[in-house]
C-alpha cells in the first residue's frame, strides 16, 4: 500500500506553502502552472516562497498531459538546476508535474487547485494523445511527497469540478470491494488490494452520500464548511489511497472508453464520465445499489443516462466503439464474474435506462445548473 507522506488541506494553507517546501528540502524550486493560474494564485505562491527563501523557476503547463509537453519542460528546466517541482492547478497539469520531476530526478510537490480528481496523491500520471486519448499510463517509484490543498480555492472554483471529483472518488468504493472479493484481481501498483485501501474506499463514499450535498451548497456560496472539508478530502486523499492501493475495474474502463468519443471528450470531465462508468457497474454486479448511486448523482448534478453525455442510446457505432474500447482494456478482468462485450453493453445501456427513470421522478435540475453555469 502506498500514499503520500504529507498531506495538508485547509482554509488558507497556500500561504505557508513556502514553509511546507521546506520540509522537503526546497531550495530552488520550478513552478508548473497555467497562466490563468498563475494569474489566480501565483502572488501568493511566489510570496509564500520567497518568505520562506525558496526561489522559483515559472514553467508554464500548456494544457495536455502529453509526453510531447513533459519533453518540452523537462529540457528547459535540467538547465535551471532545480531541486524540487511544484504543480499547481488540475489533474492534467498534476500529471505532467510529476513525469517532469521524476525525468529530472526531484521531489513533486502537488498543490491542486480544483478538487476534480483523485490525481494529487498518486504515483501515476495519465498521458493523452491530441485526440484525446489514453495513450501511455507512466507510474513511480514514490508518491507526491508533499499534497497542499487550500479549500479556500477550491471553494471559489466552480461547483462543477468539486461534483465531478464526486463522481470519481464515488468509483472508488466500488472498484475496490470488487477487486478485493476477486482473488484474481490486482491493485493499480501491481498487487492485491489491502483492506485498509478497501477500507478508505469505503469511507470515501460513506462521506460523499453524506455530506456531498452540503458541500455543494458551500460552493454555491463560495464559503468552507465542514462538509466541504471532509469531501475535498475525500476527492482527493481518500479517493488517491482507494484507487491506487484498491484497484481499478468496470467503473474507470468504461469511462476511458467514453472520452474517446469526441463530443464527450471535449465536453465533459473526467469525473462526469467515471460516474456513469460507476453506474454501469453496479448495474453489472445486479445490486441493490444502483438506485441510491444513481439519486445520489442526480442530486449533486452528475450525468446519469447517455443524453447527459450527449450520447443517443440508439447510436449504435457510438455504442460499439465504447464497448469494443472497454472489453479492451485490462480493468474489465477484475470483476468477479466473466466480462462479455454483450455483459458490458447491457449494463451501459441499463444503467441509462435506471437514469432516464430518476431523472422522471427527481428531475435533473441541479445537472442542468452545473451544466449551463
Amino acid at each position: 500500500m502506498i500514499a503520500p507522506p504529507r498531506y495538508i488541506q485547509g482554509d488558507g494553507v497556500l500561504d505557508d506553502l513556502g514553509r511546507y517546501l521546506s520540509l522537503i528540502k526546497a531550495k530552488r524550486s520550478a513552478v508548473l502552472i497555467s497562466k490563468r493560474g498563475l494569474q489566480a494564485d501565483g502572488i501568493r505562491i511566489l510570496a509564500s516562497m520567497k518568505a520562506a527563501g525558496i526561489e522559483s523557476v515559472i514553467a508554464i503547463f500548456n494544457g495536455e498531459c502529453s509526453k510531447e509537453e513533459v519533453a518540452l519542460h523537462k529540457n528547459t528546466l535540467q538547465a535551471d538546476s532545480v531541486d524540487c517541482l511544484i504543480a499547481v492547478g488540475g489533474g492534467k497539469c498534476i500529471d505532467a508535474g510529476k513525469s517532469i520531476a521524476y525525468k529530472l530526478g526531484v521531489p513533486v510537490a502537488v498543490v491542486p487547485t480544483l478538487a476534480s480528481n483523485d490525481a494529487p496523491c498518486s504515483a501515476l500520471s495519465v498521458m493523452y494523445g491530441t485526440g484525446g486519448e489514453v495513450t501511455d499510463v507512466e507510474f513511480f517509484p514514490d508518491n507526491p511527497a508533499l499534497v497542499v490543498v487550500d479549500t479556500g480555492v477550491v471553494a471559489r472554483a466552480s461547483e462543477r469540478y468539486l461534483v465531478a471529483g464526486m463522481g470519481d472518488a464515488m468509483a472508488t468504493w466500488y472498484e475496490a470491494r470488487v477487486c478485493i472479493d476477486n482473488p484474481n484481481a490486482m491493485s493499480t501498483i501491481g498487487g492485491r488490494p489491502t483492506l485498509a485501501a478497501c477500507a478508505i474506499g469505503e469511507v470515501c463514499a460513506k462521506t460523499l452520500f453524506e455530506e456531498g450535498v452540503a458541500a455543494c451548497a458551500s460552493v454555491q456560496s463560495k464559503s468552507v464548511s465542514e462538509s466541504l472539508e471532509k469531501v475535498v478530502e475525500a476527492n482527493t486523499l481518500l479517493s488517491g489511497i482507494g484507487f491506487e492501493s484498491g484497484g481499478l475495474a468496470v467503473a474507470h474502463s468504461i469511462a476511458q472508453s467514453y472520452a474517446l468519443i469526441p463530443v464527450v471528450h471535449d465536453n465533459y470531465l473526467h469525473g462526469e464520465m467515471v460516474a456513469m462508468g460507476t453506474l454501469a457497474q453496479v448495474m453489472m454486479e445486479s445490486t441493490d445499489e444502483a438506485n441510491r448511486v444513481a439519486q445520489f448523482f442526480a442530486a449533486v448534478g452528475l450525468p446519469i443516462h447517455l443524453g447527459q453525455l450527449s450520447l443517443d442510446a440508439d447510436n449504435q457505432d457510438d455504442i460499439k466503439l465504447i464497448v469494443e474500447a472497454s472489453i479492451g482494456n485490462a480493468m474489465v478482468h477484475n470483476m468477479p464474474m466473466p466480462v462479455t462485450a454483450d455483459l458490458i453493453r447491457s449494463s451501459i445501456l441499463g444503467a441509462h435506462e435506471l437514469g432516464l427513470s430518476v431523472t422522471s421522478e427527481f428531475g435533473d435540475q441541479a445537472y442542468r445548473r452545473l451544466q449551463e453555469s
